[in-house]
C-alpha cells in the first residue's frame, strides 16, 4: 500500500540518536553512526522523530510501504522491555548530570537539564575557592541542539562565539547564568546557523537574546545569523552584543 512514512537523509544525519529515543514504536535505530528506519511497519506515520532531529534530516514522503502493525510493534516493546530489565539501571553522576545510556547514538549529544542545586546538596566537600558552572542545559551547540528542546520556553537565550568563554574569565557568572547557552563559530563549522536560529527563535517562548562574540571579523558570521533570525521569526524580541577583545574586555 501507498502511506505517508518518514524518510532520513543520511548525509545531513548527524548520528545524535534523538530521533530513535523519540520513536515510540522503535522504528528507527542507529547502524553505523547513522538513524535508519528499520521496518516499515513500526513507523505509524505521526512523525514523533521529525521536532527531535537537530539536523533537519527527516521528512515525511508517500510510498510503497507494509502498512503499521501495531501488534509486531507491542511485541518488539515487550521484547525490549525484558531486555532492558535484565541489565543493570543507570546510574546517577554526583555532578547533578544523570547518566542517560542511549542504547543507541551518541550519549553527548542528548538534550537534558543539569541541576546545580542538586549536585551542591550531594557534594562532600566544600571547595569555596572553585568556580561552579552555571550551564543549565546540554547540547549547547547550535547544530546540534534540538529545536523544539523544552528549556527553551521562557528562556533567556545566549548565543556565544566559542572563543569568547575563554577570553573573558567571568564568563560563567557574566553571561550564562540564567541563561539556555547556544554557541557556534561559522569560520570552523562553515554554516549558515541563521535558519535553525530563526526556528528556534519562532517555534519557542523567548523572553531575550544575548549574544557574545569576539572582536575578530570572523565573528560577525555571528552577529548577522542572529539578525537574520530575529528578523525572519516574525516576532519582536529585545537582543543586545557584547564584543570582547582577545585579553579579555568587553566592548559593550
Amino acid at each position: 500500500m501507498v502511506r505517508r512514512i518518514i524518510e532520513i537523509n543520511e548525509e545531513k544525519c548527524v548520528g545524535c540518536g534523538l530521533c530513535a529515543e523519540a520513536c515510540h514504536e522503535g522504528a528507527i535505530g542507529m547502524v553505523d553512526g547513522k538513524a535508519k528506519l528499520l521496518r516499515d511497519d513500526y513507523c505509524d506515520g505521526l512523525g514523533d522523530c521529525l521536532p527531535a532531529c537537530p539536523a533537519d534530516a527527516i521528512s515525511f514522503i508517500e510510498r510503497e510501504a507494509a502498512p503499521y502493525d501495531e501488534a509486531a510493534v507491542a511485541a518488539h516493546k515487550d521484547e525490549t522491555s525484558k531486555s532492558q530489565h535484565n541489565e543493570e539501571p543507570a546510574e546517577e553522576h554526583k555532578d547533578g548530570v544523570a547518566a542517560n545510556v542511549l542504547p543507541c547514538g551518541c550519549p553527548g549529544t542528548h538534550a537534558r537539564a543539569i541541576n546545580h542545586a542538586r549536585a551542591k546538596e550531594e557534594s562532600c566537600e566544600c571547595h569555596s575557592h572553585e568556580v561552579k558552572s552555571q550551564l543549565s542545559q546540554w547540547p549547547v551547540q547550535i547544530k546540534l541542539v534540538p529545536v523544539n528542546a523544552p528549556y527553551f520556553n521562557g528562556a533567556k537565550l545566549l548565543i556565544a562565539a566559542d572563543c569568547t568563554a575563554y577570553a573573558y574569565g567571568n564568563f560563567h557568572e557574566r553571561f550564562i547564568k540564567g541563561r539556555i547557552t547556544l554557541v557556534g563559530c561559522p569560520k570552523l563549522d562553515d554554516v549558515d546557523y541563521s535558519e535553525k536560529l530563526t526556528a528556534i527563535l519562532r517555534e519557542n517562548d523567548i523572553k531575550s537574546v544575548t549574544v557574545t562574540r569576539m572582536e575578530v571579523p570572523c565573528c560577525g558570521g555571528l552577529e548577522n545569523a542572529v539578525k537574520k533570525a530575529l528578523s525572519a521569526c516574525g516576532k519582536l524580541i529585545p537582543w543586545q552584543v557584547f564584543t570582547i577583545t582577545a585579553d579579555g574586555r568587553i566592548i559593550e
